[in-house]
């Protein structure tokens, strides 16, 4: 049974209550900067800083992009950056175990009932008999490095058809989508905005879900250097409180649909603007509506999924036997058993 944690999601809402007065309390904003990829699953960071819900709560936020997820966990611990939303991967284990990163709470989840992740293959595979992941067996998937989020669901998928992959670490995102499209690499696994898109386009082809192999996926987490969550505790309350209002808003636009068209326009407007910025708002509209998954409101981290990719991680010998969940997550911030 998934696993929510909401007790420290409980004990945040006492505290975020006085998040503003982060802002009232201070002349001026601090500044604070935030890693992200220009994803759709990095919405609600776009819509908090457009709608003020950052300087509502006292930060004065910039945005530092990255192209994978274990750059940003190496720039957060190293105080390049303040905060993080991205996937679990073995840098960041190995980080939190040098006591230099911590998980603070969830944000992007796979949910039964919302169209998620897509498992891809290359038309070249396709042609060649790829046209299901039953049938993975002796091809290549690709992945950013080796102990990414890419990685652990290629190796989920393959244990689950008992079938063998072979992994290609092609360092960004960009370069396995080229790898992908040319049918340098066989298979892949990503975010439905980018993966549609490519589909329709026939570049590539759909041949599977990933959440019928990962159902309740914590597929991305909210995460800062320890020196933070240990130290500026009100100003990473604040953002967590700023993060998930721009996620409530995020979820009601384009995953509940609960909200009006006037809303839903602006909220896409704002997300193109950030991850298609060389595109006109229309041309990205439909790769941003199709590709929304829930993002988790007030930091409340799936710490089932949590446990799993760290079992995962520590078989595939990436990190350290040693490490703990609680090594990995502050339980002050994401909350313990429910």
């Amino acid at each position: 049974m998934t696993n929510f944690t909401r007790r420290g999601a409980l004990a945040l809402a006492a505290a975020l209550a006085a998040g503003p007065a982060l802002a009232q309390d201070s002349e001026d904003l601090t500044e604070v900067s935030v890693g992200a990829l220009r994803f759709t699953s990095h919405a609600p960071s776009f819509i908090a800083a457009e709608r003020g819900y950052f300087e509502d709560a006292g930060l004065d936020v910039s945005f530092e992009f990255f192209q994978a997820a274990q750059p940003m966990a190496i720039a957060i611990a190293s105080g390049d950056a303040d905060y993080g939303v991205t996937a679990i991967t073995g840098g960041l284990i190995s980080l939190a175990q040098k006591g230099a990163a911590k998980v603070i709470g969830g944000a992007l989840s796979e949910e039964p009932g919302i169209d998620g992740q897509k498992i891809l293959a290359s038309t070249q595979a396709y042609e060649d008999g790829l046209t299901d992941p039953s049938q993975l067996d002796g091809r290549s998937w690709g992945v950013t490095q080796a102990g990414s989020s890419f990685h652990y669901m290629g190796s989920r998928i393959a244990e689950a058809e008992g079938a063998e992959l072979t992994f290609r670490p092609l360092q960004k995102v960009p370069a396995v989508i080229g790898a992908l499209k040319t049918g340098q690499i066989d298979a892949w696994s990503i975010v439905p905005h980018i993966a549609k898109p490519l589909a329709g386009a026939g570049a590539v082809q759909v041949i599977g879900n990933v959440s019928d192999y990962l159902p309740n996926y914590q597929v991305t987490t909210l995460f800062t250097s320890t020196d933070t969550a240990e130290n500026e505790r009100e100003q990473t309350e604040a953002f967590i409180e700023a993060f998930s209002r721009g996620a409530a808003d995020f979820n009601a636009a384009l995953v509940d649909k609960t909200a009006s068209d006037s809303e839903v326009d602006e909220i896409i407007s704002i997300i193109a603007g950030y991850v298609y910025p060389d595109r006109p708002v229309e041309d990205a509209r439909d790769a941003i509506v199709n590709g929304a998954m829930r993002v988790n409101l007030d930091g409340a981290l799936n710490e089932e999924s949590v446990r799993d990719q760290l079992d995962w991680f520590k078989s595939e010998g990436l990190v350290d036997e040693g490490v703990t969940y609680e090594t990995l997550v502050d339980d002050s911030y994401a909350g313990g058993n429910s």
